[in-house]
């Protein structure tokens, strides 16, 4: 499912609604709240019932409304949900979400004269709905425009996909796991209380609730999440962070690369900690595997390493075609 993909858009990745035409009711930049849209009856403000959402006003004339967002990072776009949660009479009936390629810093006017294309064709809307729609386009994008039709209220816009950045800006040593370069979770044992996808997402988690968490193990087995790294690299540091893990944190972790070769042995872990290790790789690794043991929970993981010159010119050629008129 393409919801199992990083949400491009999220401020968590550090996405912005940079413009909304009208934000009467509620501000557009709740669009992008990583937490789920929450809701109390009868909570009333100056302008009406409180939404933990984008609402524009009751339109009395022709049009529809629009918000401009940038993405946190540049990618390529697989799915795309419209979450009318709590909106139930005053929802729009009709939506469509846009992209743009666009890169840099543009200003809003410079993205309103951009060169939009369709990613979900205007479609039917329902109210306090997860809407999703799948994404065809396989252009990359780095900013997306979502409008409604004609005015209402929208909780949440998610635009699930792959990061592609400009390895013109990569470090010579970066994170090769992190979901802003590229990093990608591919597959898990459980997930029960939190995503694997937060292990990849930038800066520390703020509490428990930040990263990936499994259910506890009544068997013989252990947990474990695999990982394709934004490009193949060289491996120099791994950290294990289990902050905010304390009495839930895993006993042992170690670290395989995706062809067997052993990054980091079984190795002890200690709750509410972040854990650095040096590692080396005499060849480029493509993916990891994470195993925990048993059980339990961490906040962050990070794969610090560097690309061979090879590897950023084949970056760089890719990036390049993207420049092309489509």
């Amino acid at each position: 499912m393409f919801t199992d993909l990083i949400d491009l858009a999220s401020r968590s990745l550090g996405g912005t609604v940079m413009y909304a035409n009208d934000e009467f009711f509620a501000e557009r930049e709740n669009l992008i709240n990583p937490f789920e849209p929450g809701y109390s009856a009868a909570t009333f403000g100056h302008k009406g019932q409180v939404y933990d959402g984008w609402e524009t006003r009751r339109r009395r004339e022709p049009g529809h409304d629009h918000a401009l967002l940038r993405l946190g990072a540049s990618g390529l776009v697989h799915g795309v949900v419209v979450d009318t949660a709590h909106f139930k009479g005053n929802y729009p009936p009709e939506g469509s979400v846009e992209g743009c390629f666009l890169p840099g810093y543009p200003s809003v006017d410079e993205l309103e004269k951009a060169e939009w294309f369709p990613l979900v064709p205007r479609s039917a809307l329902e109210g306090d709905t997860r809407n999703h729609f799948e994404v065809a386009s396989r252009r990359l994008v780095t900013h997306v425009r979502l409008s409604i039709y004609p005015d209402g209220g929208v909780a949440r816009l998610r635009v699930h996909g792959e990061a592609v950045v400009d390895p013109g800006l990569l470090p010579d040593v970066f994170d090769l796991a992190a979901a802003e370069f590229g990093g990608t979770v591919t597959d898990w044992s459980d997930r029960f209380y939190g995503s694997p996808a937060k292990l990849l997402l930038p800066g520390l988690a703020a509490n428990m609730g930040e990263g990936w968490e499994t259910k506890r193990r009544r068997d013989s087995g252990n947990d474990w999440v695999e990982i394709a790294l934004a490009a193949p690299g060289l491996p120099q540091l791994v950290e294990l962070d289990t902050s905010h893990f304390k009495g839930n944190s895993p006993g042992t972790a170690r670290v395989t690369a995706s062809d067997g070769r052993e990054l980091l042995p079984e190795t002890p872990l200690q709750p509410d900690t972040r854990h650095r290790f040096r590692v080396t790789a005499d060849k480029p690794v493509k993916a990891v595997r994470l195993d925990i043991h048993p059980d339990g929970g961490m906040a962050r993981f990070r794969l610090y390493g560097s690309l061979k010159p090879k590897t950023r010119t084949a970056l760089a050629e890719r990036w390049a075609r993207f420049q092309e008129p489509s």
